[in-house]
């Protein structure tokens, strides 16, 4: 199933480090990489929650970063990754990072539902961050940063976890 989201998750992932960099050296780089990464594996299973959703994002595309590259003042390179970012997961993945709360709740969906099926799931550094992990990406969970992409598409996100069940974009 990952395999299916790889290029989304690897592309929208980049994005938000890229707009929200890390704070530090390599150590800060991977653990604001892995904290990216996480909150945005969550979004995407919440916004794909089937294998058919899955398939379909895999060879469909997601639309591509210009709009958060407008919103968050970013000049896009005309670099062929930017056309994986999914808006939606981005702005997702953006209100998980700034709200721990919401942030344990889509991972207690996305643990109950197919993607994390048989697999052990651990994601302690969205959920749980330590004090490393915060310095690191102090700009990356920033609320007042993340605030123009988080409030894109929050509320479809907050409608989502209230129903208690993911369902297809």
């Amino acid at each position: 199933m990952l395999s299916d989201f790889s290029s989304l998750i690897a592309a929208t992932a980049r994005w938000l480090t890229s707009a929200f960099p890390p704070n530090g050296g390599a150590l800060a780089a991977a653990l604001c990489d892995v904290q990216a990464r996480q909150a945005v594996t969550v979004a995407a299973w919440l916004r794909f929650p089937t294998p058919t959703d899955a398939a379909l994002a895999g060879m469909t595309g997601s639309g591509g970063s210009a709009r958060l590259d407008w919103i968050t003042g970013a000049e896009g390179d005309p670099e062929p990754w930017r056309s994986w970012v999914d808006e939606v997961v981005a702005s997702w993945a953006a209100s998980l990072l700034a709200e721990p709360l919401l942030a344990e709740a889509a991972v207690s969906a996305v643990l109950t539902g197919g993607h994390a099926a048989g697999a052990p799931m651990e994601f302690r550094r969205l959920t749980a961050p330590d004090e490393n992990d915060r310095r690191a990406a102090a700009l990356l969970r920033h609320p007042d940063l993340l605030d123009r992409v988080a409030g894109l598409h929050r509320a479809e996100l907050m409608d989502l976890l209230d129903a208690g069940q993911p369902r297809a974009a």
